[in-house]
């Protein structure tokens, strides 16, 4: 992506001013009311092209990034709509697998700010940023035009604003506690709210989940009358193995067996997220029994997926891995990787946590495979203290093995001095390796720090 001028960043700063006055994407009022009026007064974008919707806790990014590099490769107009954002908020909408400039950014929201003030005008409650976002990127795609939109729930799924649209599939990756502050903590409860995306005559691909989790999604796709593919069903990982830079996977397909597919990301919880986005490409296009996708296309497809800020080399000598993990679950995903798929000496984290996360839980799922963590702290208002943060890893690691640099830059260096220290005379001093992780916002300012492009 080219580098964008000042004066684009400028204005694209001033539009995310203006959008930063709004609700902030954790809070959620549940009606679809305002988004529905937007997108009418927009000629309803959201129906010119098929939409694959994808909810969950955990893997979504990276699912959806896959599916966009798969259907790109067979020759489909892509658009692309995660969240949060690493860097830069042009990452949220991507159309032919890239971000849209800051200018694009600009002009698409300076397009719709008239209706969306209409809209404001109509209701006691303002469009929040997230629905605001969600306009700008159903707009986006239907300007472009896209032949298929790949669209991430931003938190939860039956009241999201992403949820005006009909998916075409609708796919849910691995549910876990997370925001429990909105969507609570009753498990069962949470997988109603995502199954809300499943719509009548969809289809319907679920990852693993815990058995009673299953149940719930079965249940819908039962009520609306959608097809389903179940991972380890119809759908999975047959083998895998690791190898330089990444892992060559054997998948189960909806039609069929795919064999050497090469996966430039690591860890088992991305070969799974590779199976769901197979899966998902398979079903948009109708695949099944005997009838597969172009091999090589899926070869080329994956062989070409990036997904920053997933256990992400950032730096070498020492090895820096960057990861926006910010849940329990998530740590412990990564922690699973780290261990199967590096030989670290020693590995130091460098971890900073949103205020409103269980810190405690990734904490401890961090624990096995860090020698020493250094807190820190991000620039997020939501960011919990360095403080706060450092009594709880203390409770966890011992006061020895904590370092507090609430500065991500001094935490960073202070954690590279760490990996490359030797106890004993005869100790390499190659094989130290360096962990930033907690959340997306620490996952991000990390790469920028360490020079590293939006993407």
């Amino acid at each position: 992506m080219p580098k964008p001028d000042s004066d684009a960043l400028v204005a694209l700063r001033a539009v995310e001013d203006e959008l930063n006055t709004r609700w902030p994407e954790t809070k959620i009022e549940p009606s679809l009311d305002r988004i529905r009026v937007l997108l009418d007064l927009l000629g309803e974008p959201q129906r010119s092209y098929p939409v694959l919707h994808i909810a969950g806790t955990n893997g979504k990014t990276s699912t959806a990034r896959m599916l966009d590099a798969l259907l790109t490769r067979v020759g489909l107009r892509t658009g692309r709509y995660t969240s949060p954002h690493l860097q830069l908020a042009t990452e949220r909408i991507s159309l032919d697998g890239a971000p849209i400039s800051p200018e694009q950014y600009v002009a698409t929201y300076r397009d719709i700010e008239p209706y969306v003030t209409m809209v404001d005008g109509r209701s006691e409650i303002r469009m929040s940023k997230f629905e605001v976002l969600t306009g700008m990127a159903f707009a986006a795609f239907a300007d472009a035009p896209v032949d298929a939109a790949v669209v991430e729930v931003g938190l939860g799924g039956s009241w999201d604003a992403t949820n005006v649209a009909d998916g075409t599939v609708a796919a849910v990756t691995p549910i876990a506690l997370d925001h429990t502050e909105y969507l609570g903590t009753d498990l069962l409860g949470i997988a109603r709210e995502k199954a809300g995306i499943i719509k009548p005559g969809s289809v319907a691909v679920l990852a693993k989940q815990e058995p009673e989790v299953t149940r719930v999604l079965l249940e819908r796709a039962v009520e609306v009358d959608a097809a389903v593919a179940r991972e380890d069903s119809e759908f999975g990982v047959l083998e895998r193995t690791h190898g330089v830079g990444g892992q060559m996977l054997r998948l189960q397909g909806l039609g069929g067996v795919y064999e050497e597919v090469f996966l430039p990301l690591h860890g088992a919880h991305q070969a799974r997220n590779a199976a769901m986005a197979l899966a998902i490409a398979e079903a948009f296009f109708g695949a099944g029994p005997e009838r597969q996708l172009d091999v090589e296309a899926v070869r080329e497809g994956f062989a070409a997926v990036s997904s920053p800020g997933r256990l992400e080399p950032v730096r070498s000598a020492p090895t820096v891995l960057v990861d926006a993990a910010h849940n329990p679950h998530g740590a412990q995903a990564l922690t699973e990787a780290v261990t199967a798929e590096f030989a670290f000496r020693r590995l130091v984290g460098v971890v900073g946590v949103m205020d409103d996360k269980d810190a405690t839980g990734i904490l401890q799922a961090l624990e096995p495979v860090l020698e020493h963590v250094v807190i820190t702290q991000t620039s997020s208002p939501r960011a919990m203290s360095a403080e706060r943060l450092a009594a709880l890893a203390e409770e966890i690691f011992g006061v020895d093995a904590v370092t507090v640099q609430p500065a991500l830059d001094v935490a960073v260096e202070t954690a590279i001095g760490l990996a490359e220290e030797v106890s004993e005379p005869d100790e390499p001093v190659a094989g130290g390796g360096v962990l930033v992780t907690g959340s997306v916002v620490t996952a991000g300012e990390a790469r920028a720090l360490l020079g590293k492009e939006p993407t």
